[in-house]
């Protein structure tokens, strides 16, 4: 169209294409032009306009809605463009944050050997995906005891004594089970020797929520939430890892 910008041609043809959905004039006048400006609007705030197709939801969706909900509230496939550019280009607030996270957990880290820190990884993906039994969710003082619980057990069957130790909370048992199955599947691709590595990662874990959750109740799991989203461990799934892992590499990589 002559005499209009890209962004407003576009915006013309959209106002366009959704007027073809009625049928007269008397159609407008009986509430459609509202129906059809609503139809402009982004279907998840319902405010701004929408100008990114979502292939996860199959509509237009505005930069805001898409920056700031992907992998969060929205399942984006791992061939999503817009998901593609923001890992591969990060806006400098979301890297100043990703440094800020790591840097955080970066002490609980550095005792680790690679399959160590590559557990570490892994058990906070099964953390984060973790479903606690009625309403209330997971604290960091959940995760630490979880933690802590699981760790305590295998570093008594190293030396020889046979006992489960158990979490104060029922959210802590709950997850501790979770934790303990996922080590125990592991194992069985990883072979033997998985569970002294998995110790070293689960008292990293109990150290950082001890340290960084005295500020409030969910601080820990929200840094790790981040820090998996960005690395896309969290869309993947820690059960997908483990299945696509070689055999032969004796552990599985995030």
């Amino acid at each position: 169209m002559h005499g209009l910008s890209d962004n407003q041609t576009g915006e013309t043809s959209v106002f366009f294409r959704h007027c073809r959905n009625f049928d007269n004039v008397t159609d407008i006048r009986r509430g459609g032009l509202a129906r059809m400006i609503q139809a402009m609007r982004c279907p998840l705030c319902g405010q701004r306009k929408p100008r990114r197709a979502c292939p996860a939801l199959g509509e237009t969706i505005c930069s805001v809605c898409c920056g700031t909900k992907r992998l969060v509230e929205i399942s984006c496939p791992p061939d999503c463009p817009h998901l593609t550019t923001a890992r591969e280009h990060p806006a400098a607030v979301v890297r100043r944050q990703q440094e800020q996270d790591f840097g955080t957990i970066l002490p609980d880290l550095r005792e680790l050997s690679q399959r160590q820190y590559q557990l570490f990884f892994l058990l906070q993906s099964v953390i984060a995906r973790h479903t606690p039994d009625g309403l209330g969710g997971l604290t960091d003082l959940d995760v630490a005891e979880a933690a802590a619980s699981v760790a305590a057990t295998y570093e008594t069957t190293a030396r020889g004594v046979i006992y489960d130790h158990v979490a104060d909370s029922l959210p802590a048992r709950h997850l501790a089970a979770d934790i303990k199955a996922f080590i125990g599947g592991l194992a069985e691709k990883a072979g033997p020797g998985l569970d002294r590595e998995a110790t070293g990662a689960l008292r990293a874990i109990e150290q950082g929520a001890r340290r960084t959750g005295q500020k409030s109740g969910r601080e820990y799991l929200e840094l790790v939430g981040r820090l998996l989203r960005q690395s896309g461990m969290l869309a993947a799934g820690a059960t997908t890892a483990a299945e696509t892992q070689p055999r032969t590499s004796g552990i599985v990589t995030p």
